[in-house]
């Protein structure tokens, strides 16, 4: 075996080579450097770094299996069922503060990557294809037919393209960037937000929006790319009862 020249080891190898023989020496060796040798990297710790990762995984497939089968039943119960929605959405975000409210239908990839604030609202067809984190403040309200949409599929269309597994089935690569949302944020009806981008606080993003890059807080913003419009001032107040 041999032994690196380190200076501050060097005074314990000799007493180590008189307790231990060769054979003994090696043994350790070996088993110190399997220690240092990493585990495979599980398909969900690849998507959720931001990797290219495998979304046919049976482990990915079966978060995603639970995720339609919790938000299929929301969908399915009436407005005299609060309770009841309470509890399935409880168990479908990732994690959420005091009220919250979704009006059905609403759909997720995962839930569990998706994580509110208190006073959370959004209205019909919400949809967040949380492949990634996406993480939401306070008092943020989402209008009808918003998507927040984290998955990135590759531009090259030989990269993109369907394969063929072991087992016959299919499956393709992609990679998925987070979404932040900062606290009082609003995104009007039809906006789609894309993966990696942050909204600042107290924003307001108008209906039809495709947001495709950060847009920062107190401000305005539209269009398809969404840009800034303008600040929102002191002007825009409403005489509304302060509490």
């Amino acid at each position: 075996m041999t032994i690196h020249h380190d200076k501050m080891a060097y005074g314990r190898i000799a007493p180590l080579r008189e307790e231990a023989g060769e054979a003994e020496l090696t043994a350790m060796a070996q088993a110190l450097s399997e220690t240092k040798e990493e585990k495979p990297m599980r398909e969900y710790d690849r998507m959720i770094a931001g990797e290219l990762y495998n979304p046919s995984e049976p482990e990915l497939v079966a978060l995603r299996t639970r995720a339609r089968k919790l938000f299929k039943r929301y969908n399915d119960t009436t407005e005299d069922e609060q309770e009841e929605r309470q509890k399935l959405l409880h168990e479908l975000f990732g994690s959420h503060g005091q009220f919250i409210y979704c009006e059905p239908p609403l759909r997720f990839d995962y839930g569990i990557h998706t994580h509110v604030g208190d006073c959370f609202f959004s209205n019909f067809n919400f949809v967040v294809l949380d492949v990634a984190p996406v993480n939401i403040g306070k008092q943020c309200f989402i209008g009808p037919n918003v998507s927040l949409v984290t998955p990135v599929h590759p531009l090259v269309a030989e990269d993109r393209i369907m394969r063929s597994t072991p087992d016959g089935g299919k499956m393709d690569y992609e990679y998925a960037k987070p979404i932040t949302i900062g606290d009082n944020v609003w995104l009007a009806s039809n906006v789609v937000v894309c993966g990696g981008v942050t909204i600042g606080d107290n924003t307001v993003i108008g209906a039809g929006s495709v947001v495709t890059r950060d847009i920062p807080a107190n401000v305005l913003a539209a269009g398809n790319p969404c840009r800034v419009i303008r600040p929102i001032t002191e002007k825009d107040r409403l005489p509304i009862p302060r509490r």
